[in-house]
């Protein structure tokens, strides 16, 4: 749990810009493209810390890669609000997204690496569930925030750097991960460590499983290794549901849902209500997904998922297909929370889970890093060209892109996701290598 915070910041990170931004248009003279830029730049900087958390978790440890996230998170929280340049706000947004971008790949991994097979789906989707209590968290901070004077959005960005000090300070209490002492040699502590977790007879095999796949490999892990043919079907489903996870447009919706719900007809302090209900919804379907995820199976969730968002964002694109005098802004309302409660019990959670099972242990850092640098690409190329899209697509041609994205992920669901509930990190990487 202590971990899983990191995620809490991440959500709150991402989410947090949603109330500001129409705050910062008019501080900052913003136009379009510039909006969508502050907006997206956060994900530019997540790009960055995804190339290299891995490999510096590899080489440091995970522990001491989430400690410095946290420092990251704090001060891009405080340099934003204080921010009086156009300039400095996407430095300190961009520093924010660093941290975002290391946290968002290293805690799924450590938590997996601690966790028991039959428990790791649970344990690593506990990181998911603060990632959108962190967005609820900023829904509501911008709604009650919303009345207190000019500098609102001030307020808006600086508070995150509270719960971040409490994230550096409570990270030191953590052990390392077992999987990462023992690719450093230190045995002994692992073993300790794996007792900790499930006792003696746990740990002996734990350890035995791990030194196996240790023994395997031939080769110091490098960037090359993660591209032999071997890992080609791990990479492909990896890239693949890294893909889908952002191209249906989630980030687009989290981010601009105000926004969204104003082109609907609404009033401002509505639309922010109606954010925090968007942020509701994620967090108890999250809920719903950690309750069922090792008893379902992952295929199973990301099928049921990928069908209720094709459905939500083509009653979108077909609600936002009139005058805004004629939308329904309730339809609206609730394809939303249909779309996103689709997404929380799938792709959301679904996806780390998968990038912390399915690559062995010799490629893990570096892969997963590779596959968080993907993922961030999307999601920025998402997120900058929202707003443009709003105003020359239209709201309903670029829910029906969506949707087809949605469509598409169902099909990569059906035909090429592998199951790995109740399994062992090692078992996965046995039969995905032999596949």
């Amino acid at each position: 749990m202590i971990v899983a915070l990191g995620g809490f910041l991440l959500g709150f990170d991402s989410a947090v810009i949603s109330g500001a931004v129409p705050f910062i248009k008019s501080y900052f003279l913003l136009n379009e493209i510039q909006l969508g830029w502050s907006v997206s730049c956060l994900i530019l900087g997540a790009m960055l810390g995804n190339s290299v958390a891995g490999p510096l978790s590899d080489r440091y440890g995970r522990k001491n890669v989430l400690i410095v996230t946290s420092l990251l998170f704090a001060v891009s929280a405080v340099s934003s609000a204080l921010a009086t340049q156009f300039g400095f706000f996407i430095v300190a947004r961009i520093v924010g997204g660093i941290g975002v971008g290391g946290a968002i790949l290293i805690a799924p991994i450590y938590i997996a690496e601690m966790a028991p097979a039959e428990k790791r789906g649970q344990l690593v989707s506990f990181n998911q569930l603060n990632i959108v209590l962190g967005i609820s968290a900023a829904y509501f901070s911008n709604y009650f925030l919303l009345e207190i004077g000019d500098n609102n959005w001030r307020w808006m960005l600086g508070v995150e750097a509270i719960p971040a000090i409490i994230y550096f300070s409570a990270l030191f209490i953590v052990p390392r991960s077992p999987r990462w002492l023992y690719s450093h040699g230190n045995k002994l502590q692992a073993r300790i460590i794996l007792e900790k977790i499930g006792g003696a007879a746990y740990a002996k095999t734990c350890l035995a499983e791990i030194q196996e796949s240790f023994d395997k490999q031939t080769t110091k892990a490098s960037l090359n290794q993660v591209f032999k043919r071997k890992y080609g079907f791990i990479l492909l489903i990896g890239l693949t549901i890294a893909f889908f996870q952002q191209i249906t447009g989630i980030n687009a919706v989290m981010y601009y849902a105000p926004t969204i719900f104003e082109q609907a007809g609404g009033g401002t302090k509505a639309a922010f209500m109606q954010a925090v209900v968007v942020g509701l919804t994620n967090l108890v379907f999250t809920l719903i997904a950690i309750n069922l995820i090792d008893r379902l199976g992952r295929k199973s969730l990301l099928m049921v998922g990928a069908a209720g968002m094709t459905v939500a964002l083509s009653v979108l694109g077909f609600s936002f297909n009139k005058p805004i005098e004629d939308i329904n802004t309730v339809i609206v309302l609730i394809s939303v929370l249909f779309y996103v409660a689709s997404f929380a019990i799938s792709f959301g959670p679904v996806m780390w889970v998968l990038l912390s099972e399915i690559f062995p242990n010799m490629i893990r850092g570096f892969a997963i890093s590779i596959v968080g640098f993907f993922n961030s690409l999307v999601s920025f190329s998402v997120t900058l060209v929202f707003p443009w899209e709003l105003t020359h697509v239209g709201p309903s041609g670029t829910f029906f892109i969506f949707g087809g994205m949605a469509f598409l992920g169902l099909l990569f669901a059906m035909f090429l996701v592998p199951e790995t509930k109740g399994k062992s990190l090692e078992q996965i990487e046995k039969e995905l290598i032999r596949k």
